[in-house]
């Protein structure tokens, strides 16, 4: 089926939000590109070379559902002057790194907004800013940067689920709305726990299987189907002890929907090279099993299995 090729709304004048976008890779170029085209002003904060490519050259997006344009936005080492919103789009590997970029003198009233794996951040987030603003996201969406400023965008789809218990319900409306009029289709959800562990369940087993076997997750659901089974119902007992959802009937579902060549960001980041998100998703799920006595052997020792393995 193709994909409908989508538009976005121009912001008027009144509706216009100045966001700040830390770590412009797969998701936050292809965030930044779609606000912008939509008539708000962007200000992405990178390292030296990715700031001069995006001032130099804007963002070009290669997108289905989007279409294929150029974006131009403002790029910088560091912010400087207060935000309406500032999208944390960084791996968790890079999270300290990155925050010395967006210091909190400078955000003013802004809306953070992390799009990070794991459950751990807001909390880290919190403690580093006000955390009345820090407000979590899930997004959903198949995203990569292949170069600075190039960025492409290939799944059918872009969904963000928004939450912050903290922060005020309208301030979130505002940011959704501002989302989707750029292109993604953003919604509110009530229960932060419930948004970020509903992602993690499905994450943990995901990353931890394929990076640990490498192979995409056809070969593991179908190779290592009882791993699967286990490690999903596991995290599905830590998730229901935390406060969030869990339904592993549902979630095997859900891997065996996908198409069988699926690879998980963790398994792409250890195929080159890169460092692993294993504490931010692995280390974190063991940490939330611990505090509430639920027993995760086999998460354990893929945890293991991988450190051993040099990551």
């Amino acid at each position: 089926m193709t994909a409908h090729r989508m538009t976005a709304h121009r912001a008027t004048a009144n509706d216009r939000r100045t966001v700040a976008v830390l770590g412009p890779g797969g998701i936050g170029g292809l965030l930044a590109a779609l606000l912008s085209r939509s008539g708000h002003r962007v200000i992405c904060l990178a390292g030296d070379e990715t700031a001069k490519a995006l001032r130099t050259t804007g963002i070009q997006v290669r997108s289905g559902r989007f279409g294929d344009f150029t974006a131009q936005v403002e790029a910088d080492t560091e912010l400087r002057e207060p935000v309406d919103a500032c999208l944390i789009t960084v791996k968790a590997t890079a999270l300290d790194t990155a925050l010395t970029r967006a210091p909190r003198t400078a955000l003013g009233d802004a809306v953070i907004v992390p799009f990070l794996n794991g459950v751990e951040h807001p909390e880290t987030l919190r403690a580093h800013y006000d955390p009345d603003r820090v407000a979590p996201a899930v997004i959903r969406v198949e995203s990569t940067r292949v170069a600075p400023g190039e960025i492409e965008h290939t799944s059918p789809f872009a969904e963000i689920d928004l939450t912050g218990d903290t922060v005020p319900r309208d301030h979130l409306e505002t940011l959704a709305q501002t989302l989707n009029t750029a292109g993604p289709t953003a919604r509110v959800l009530p229960d932060e726990t419930a948004a970020l562990w509903a992602k993690m369940s499905f994450l943990a087993p995901f990353a931890l299987l394929t990076t640990r076997h490498a192979l995409p997750l056809g070969d593991v659901r179908t190779h290592h189907r009882e791993e699967l089974t286990s490690l999903v119902e596991e995290t599905a007992a830590v998730s229901r002890a935390c406060g969030g959802p869990a339904d592993p009937t549902a979630a095997l579902a859900r891997y065996d929907a996908f198409p069988a060549a699926t690879k998980s960001s963790m398994q792409r980041d250890a195929e080159a090279g890169r460092p692993l998100e294993l504490d931010a998703i692995g280390g974190a799920l063991l940490r939330a099993a611990e505090r509430h006595a639920v027993p995760a052997p086999v998460t354990a020792r893929l945890v293991a299995e991988l450190r051993d393995a040099g990551h």
